[in-house]
């Protein structure tokens, strides 16, 4: 079951979508020691909590990609720190709690020949049970066949403490 049913929420975001995805931010950090407690530093600081992240390390750079409880404070941070950075979407999935979860989750995208570009694990959330985040070649299909079969898919609002 996806969130848009029967939840009351509206899934409508600032880009005009009507279906749950997650602000995902890839950072472009020198190699050099210290620069990502530099960002760490800076997002909580600004009293926004990383919820996952993802370092790719090559010889001239680190791309490292963020899921922020608040995405625009997260955007907002980035901007004034003046870093370089992208945002792009990616999918939460709640883990199912029997079998292979994760098998069951690269099948269900299997049968609609979807490709995981990345994948890593959200750390803490609101919601119960285990989830992971991933970005696939086509959100929209990916959305469609996960929500088709039975797995529950998690938008900003689930990521975010209840206070």
């Amino acid at each position: 079951m996806s969130t848009s049913e029967g939840a009351g929420n509206s899934l409508d975001t600032m880009r005009g979508r009507d279906y749950p995805t997650l602000r995902q931010f890839t950072v472009f950090l020198e190699n050099r020691v210290g620069q990502l407690r530099d960002v760490v530093r800076r997002i909580e600081i600004s009293g926004n909590r990383i919820l996952a992240f993802s370092i790719s390390d090559s010889a001239e750079c680190a791309f490292v990609r963020f899921l922020f409880a608040y995405p625009e404070r997260g955007r907002e941070t980035l901007e004034l720190a003046g870093m370089a950075f992208i945002e792009s979407d990616c999918i939460g999935v709640e883990l199912p709690q029997s079998g292979e979860p994760i098998e069951q989750v690269c099948l269900a995208l299997l049968q609609s020949e979807l490709n995981i570009v990345q994948a890593y694990p959200l750390l803490a959330r609101s919601m119960e049970g285990p989830a992971i985040a991933i970005m696939v070649d086509n959100a929209e299909v990916a959305l469609e066949t996960l929500s088709r079969k039975g797995f529950r898919l998690l938008h900003e609002g689930d990521l975010r403490d209840t206070e």
